[in-house]
């Protein structure tokens, strides 16, 4: 059955009129950089984004929790069962819907995000891999790195409030986004024209902070409150939708760039020549050399094959990058523990090493890995199915 476009200058067919045979004549015509695949990567980007925060919306939640410490679930940190012990924890408090808790501030979130960050690579890469010869690794993985630093810079406080409202706790009270945003944008901390203010002792946290210090200062050495003033000066007003936003520029680099890099390059293994017959779909072709490039028109992968190679990017992307979102999650949620004093990325680092020591970095791993897998699989899944039936 051909089903080739025929050349006219008709509306863009949604829709392929059957799922026989997926040919990239149609869509190698329409360019990456005109502004009806803009706006179909787009959509298509975010459709996939919100169905993976879908799938592993419990997930997060728990993880979150575990991240920033959150007393009520810190002892189940690092213990075998301390996820089952948690959801059931959640579950009997807040019932089914509380393992869901701010998952609506994440779809209103991971939508623009998910849609800018497909863009943005698409874009960056029609840019930086004008041909197959400048298909290298260096050129893939910044693609996806920026692509990672424009969809965070632009939705950095959708996920501010989305952290605070997942790391309530309270049975009898729960905010509304509404609140939380403007809880966020009114914090203000004391200001002192000396050292930063000593944080209440009711607060663990902030307590292993102040006992750091004492102890550097009786040792002669460099104490946290010699950070630049940027670090521990107190953050007001649209400041505060900004907490952590260095660590996760810092760990975006390395998780969007190892992912889509991953995921490309698990993609060409699978089309390989020994490979390709397991892989890859039958009747589908990849685009012919008189064609302009575009690395989106190569052969179809089989679904599980496409799974896999998303399940391979979360895994590289979660493990080169989680560190900083250890500090990241601290930093978001430093507002709603404690005096509410703007945490530093060095001395948020130091907190965590102080709780815990090397393995604080690590807390949640576990739980990363059993999300990611999945979440990262359908996010590419979806995204590429989206862009077959958008007819790009």
């Amino acid at each position: 059955m051909n089903l080739s476009m025929p050349e006219s200058r008709e509306g863009p067919r949604l829709l392929p009129s059957s799922d026989a045979k997926i040919t990239t004549a149609s869509s190698s015509t329409r360019s990456t950089q005109s502004l009806d695949y803009v706006l179909r990567s787009g959509l298509a980007g975010g459709l996939a984004g919100c169905a993976a925060k879908t799938l592993i919306a419990p997930l997060d939640r728990v993880k979150i929790l575990f991240q920033a410490s959150s007393p009520q679930y810190a002892k189940y940190a690092g213990s075998w069962f301390g996820f089952a012990n948690a959801v059931r924890n959640i579950y009997s408090h807040d019932g089914f819907w509380g393992l869901f808790r701010g998952h609506s501030m994440t779809l209103v979130r991971v939508f623009p995000y998910a849609a800018i960050k497909f863009i943005a690579y698409e874009q960056y890469r029609a840019i930086l891999i004008p041909t197959k010869d400048h298909e290298t690794v260096a050129r893939r993985t910044l693609s996806g790195s920026l692509a990672g630093v424009s969809s965070v810079f632009f939705t950095y406080p959708l996920e501010v409030a989305r952290v605070r409202l997942a790391f309530e706790t309270k049975k009898n009270y729960r905010s509304s986004a509404f609140t939380i945003f403007r809880q966020i944008y009114h914090e203000q901390p004391p200001r002192t024209s000396g050292p930063s203010p000593l944080p209440p002792s009711s607060s663990t946290t902030y307590n292993l902070a102040r006992s750091a210090t004492t102890a550097a200062s009786a040792a002669g050495t460099a104490t946290i409150n010699t950070l630049p003033n940027t670090v521990s000066s107190p953050l007001s007003g649209l400041a505060n939708f900004y907490r952590g936003f260095l660590p996760t520029v810092l760990g975006m680099l390395p998780y969007a760039g190892g992912s889509f890099l991953a995921h490309d390059l698990m993609g060409d293994f699978l089309r390989s020549p020994k490979m390709e017959k397991y892989c890859v779909v039958p009747n589908t072709e990849s685009t012919s050399s008189e064609q302009p490039y575009n690395h989106s028109q190569k052969s179809k992968l089989r679904p599980w094959a496409q799974l896999l190679a998303g399940g391979f990017a979360g895994l590289v992307g979660q493990t080169a990058s989680y560190p900083l979102e250890i500090i990241r999650r601290r930093m978001q949620v430093a507002g709603a523990v404690g005096d509410g004093r703007a945490l530093g990325v060095l001395e948020t680092a130091r907190m965590v090493h102080m709780e815990r020591g090397i393995r604080g970095f690590y807390v949640g791993l576990s739980i990363g890995f059993i999300k990611v897998v999945p979440m990262v699989a359908t996010s590419f899944f979806v995204y590429e199915r989206s862009k077959a039936y958008l007819g790009i």
